[in-house]
């Protein structure tokens, strides 16, 4: 039978990249760590990890233990809720959510949630999908609004995952110019054009994806500010420090003196839904699920 501790140890250690590390936040010692790992391989009668100067590095069987250690964990914490839940006679609802999604989606689809169901006491978290979508797959939250651009869902796990990704909207990015600007009157702009540009940009992510299209288009931009708040990096174009690339559902609330010109296809693009996990979407989680479709529905006519 394989033991729980020493797949709780295994995952620490994935998680971290050290044996060392993973015992400072288990309060062990890493000799301590280093033997749950070896029983752990001697269980199974194989190799779990391969340590190096680098740190380490899981096995394939490594990586197939992982996934069943965070299962495992979200279960024993799915069960806990659920033990909780019988206790309060009251079901609790946690959500993670980033920022702009949040603000303009989520407000509605609670008001219908608690229509629906005014017994449940929600809890709402601020996080990125990389941080979100972990929490997850640990239980630690129930769904998670969340979104990736032109690649797969950040730490998504493989085919076999009981993670479930709902698909709410495409929200395209667009060029945001001081109204003087001479590209201002615009209907599109190819990126290419805006090679002698410098940036401001609201989020460390949309500099990585500005940087792959500006690499397809043949120059490095020159990004003079990052801020982690697109209104603030609005703000900072209006004052003339650059342009920006600024998500459609970001524009919200206006800054004044600006003009938002799409970009000519292929455009960039977040892909916004809902991470769950399937055998836990109870009512609650369904419903908050619909709401959300007919929020993001709303968006896309106006």
């Amino acid at each position: 039978m394989i033991d729980v501790q020493r797949l709780r140890v295994l995952r620490a250690v994935a998680e971290l990249g050290s044996f060392n590390q993973a015992a400072a936040a288990l309060h062990l010692t890493p000799s301590a760590v280093s033997q749950h790992v070896a029983a752990l391989e001697r269980s199974l009668g194989a190799q779990v990890v391969v340590r190096s100067t680098r740190g380490v590095t899981l096995t394939p069987a490594g990586r197939i233990m992982v996934g069943a250690a965070e299962s495992v964990a979200a279960e024993l914490e799915y069960a806990r809720q659920q033990v909780d839940r019988l206790g309060s006679g009251r079901t609790q609802l946690t959500i993670a959510t980033f920022t702009s999604g949040g603000r303009l989606l989520l407000p509605g689809a609670l008001a219908r949630l608690a229509t629906a169901h005014p017994e449940t006491v929600v809890h709402v978290r601020e996080s990125e999908p990389e941080d979100s979508l972990p929490l997850v797959r640990q239980g630690a939250v129930d769904l998670a609004l969340a979104y990736h651009f032109d690649g797969p869902l950040p730490g998504r796990p493989g085919p076999n995952s009981s993670l479930a990704w709902t698909a709410l909207m495409e929200d395209p990015l667009h060029v945001v110019l001081p109204d003087a600007h001479p590209l201002a009157g615009r209907e599109t702009l190819d990126i290419a054009e805006l090679a002698a540009e410098p940036w401001v940009l609201g989020c460390l992510k949309t500099e990585t994806y500005l940087r792959r299209y500006a690499e397809r288009a043949g120059f490095d931009p020159e990004v003079r500010g990052t801020t982690s708040d697109y209104f603030f990096a609005r703000s900072l174009v209006a004052a003339g420090m650059g342009i920006s690339l600024i998500p459609s559902i970001a524009q919200t609330p206006q800054v004044a003196g600006l003009r938002t010109v799409p970009i000519a296809p292929p455009t960039p693009t977040r892909h916004i839904g809902v991470a769950t996990i399937l055998r836990r979407n109870h009512a609650q989680v369904r419903t908050l699920i619909q709401a959300l479709q007919g929020q993001a529905a709303t968006l896309g006519e106006t």
